[in-house]
């Protein structure tokens, strides 16, 4: 085992690792940037370190300072957390080079799986189902307008390389698809330095699934149960629940076997999350893509089985064997997630500023991951998730109960959040049911 680990993150995943380090007594660095230096990941650690200026590319993707930081620091691993470097392999390759010991898969695996296109056709191969859509990435316009004839609309662009919805569009008609995919390419050229784009069918009435897996160097693998995140905003996930309520087992058991066949097929030996397309009007399932790291909803799976996940992705790392008992992989009762995102709350773009006062909900079943507190400053220069709101239930109507009462306890006062909007969407009838698809969150809004 390590005795020093670099998080190479911020934020409320910075905050989540220390936390788990502390009960493994190994001691923590953090790094941060010059618009951190003053963040609760800074104070919680046993040492902190600068390692560039506000911007990412400056800091929290620079790959020199923060291996050099870590070297200087004396580590024995680095950590990622999600984002940023998390699923670049250069990472774990220099950290191979230098002795330290990576928390994450190794770098053929990223290769392997962090590939949409590279990842699809291995899936393809294992017998998996994916969607029907371009054989391989595109570049040119010409090209892309025969691919998108031949699969029909509408269809969906989405970014060869990186994820986080940059570049996805969805196309409904060709008057609008060279618009849409000139934009798509500027915004994944930009933000991947890579211009390849996918094209795929897109499907109106669809779910997003996803499948927590775990392996180690033993060869044990683990599907420890599925998520469903299919309430997105321009493809970024906002609430998050497990297991998928209008998903029969039957259904959700071939799902995780898919999922566990590709993890053991390239010898996955870290956490991971393989995701889904649920085709709500034909019953099935298609094969999106692999997450070669820790995810931000990871806490849905870890209150749902009451295991700490990124304990066992750090066991992982070092060599130990994961053994989880029957009674460790049965899920109990229901957990929903909410993320709480610095917005306006009418065109709910980015907010930053000071936060003057902020009060975290609490009581039984509640859970909150955050890296606010009073009089601290949320930058503007990161991604504008602030919170997140876990809430578990021994059904699911208890745990949307516990959510709706928690997220009114929620104070942030100082800056807008998106507060008001999780509160409208969990009280309505399509989410307490479970009917709800992709388009629920577009629908919301149009309804405000």
């Amino acid at each position: 085992m390590p005795k020093k680990i670099l998080i190479a993150n911020r934020g409320e995943i910075a905050v989540r690792i220390i936390r788990t380090c502390k009960e493994l007594g190994l001691r923590t660095v953090v790094i941060h940037s010059t618009a951190d230096s003053g963040s609760l990941a800074t104070k919680l650690a046993d040492e902190s370190i600068c390692v560039g200026g506000p911007f990412s590319k400056d800091s929290y993707l620079n790959v020199p300072s923060i291996v050099s930081a870590a070297t200087l620091t004396g580590c024995d691993a680095i950590h990622p957390g999600y984002g940023f470097l998390s699923e670049k392999p250069i990472l774990p390759e220099l950290c191979s080079q230098i002795g330290i010991t990576f928390i994450g898969p190794s770098a053929d695996s990223m290769r392997t799986l962090g590939d949409k296109e590279h990842a699809k056709k291995l899936a393809r191969d294992l017998g998996l189902p994916t969607i029907p859509g371009s054989s391989d990435p595109v570049t040119d316009f010409n090209e892309a307008l025969k691919e998108a004839e031949k699969i029909g609309f509408p269809i969906l662009l989405k970014a060869a390389a990186g994820g986080g919805g940059r570049g996805m569009r969805v196309v409904r008609d060709l008057s609008s698809f060279e618009q849409e995919f000139r934009f798509a390419q500027q915004e994944v050229e930009s933000a991947f330095s890579d211009n390849r784009i996918l094209i795929e069918k897109f499907f109106p009435k669809a779910k997003h699934l996803e499948v927590q897996i775990l392996g180690d160097l033993h060869g044990n693998y683990y599907a420890l149960g599925l998520r469903e995140c299919s309430a997105q905003r321009r493809f970024q996930k906002i609430i998050e629940e497990a297991l998928p309520y209008r998903i029969e087992k039957s259904k959700q058991d071939l799902i995780a076997k898919d999922a566990l066949k590709l993890a053991k097929h390239i010898n996955y030996h870290s956490l991971g999350t393989v995701e889904f397309l649920y085709d709500c009007e034909q019953g099935k399932h298609y094969f999106l893509e692999v997450n070669t790291r820790v995810q931000v909803e990871h806490p849905v799976t870890e209150e749902l089985f009451r295991l700490d996940l990124v304990r066992l992705q750090i066991l992982a790392a070092f060599g130990e064997e994961i053994k989880l008992f029957q009674d460790q992989l049965q899920p109990r009762g229901h957990t929903i997630e909410a993320r709480v995102n610095a917005e306006d709350s009418v065109n709910l773009l980015p907010q930053s500023g000071k936060v003057n006062f902020f009060h975290q909900p609490s009581g039984f079943g509640v859970r909150v991951d955050t890296f606010l507190f009073s009089d601290c400053f949320v930058p503007p220069y990161y991604d504008s998730l602030i919170a997140k709101v876990i809430c578990w239930g021994e059904d699911r109507n208890t745990a949307i109960s516990r959510l709706k009462r928690a997220l009114e306890e929620l104070v942030v006062s100082g800056i807008q959040t998106n507060q008001q909007l999780l509160l409208k969407m969990i009280e309505h009838e399509s989410f307490i049911s479970g009917e709800y698809d992709t388009n629920f969150v577009n629908f919301i809004i149009s309804e405000s």
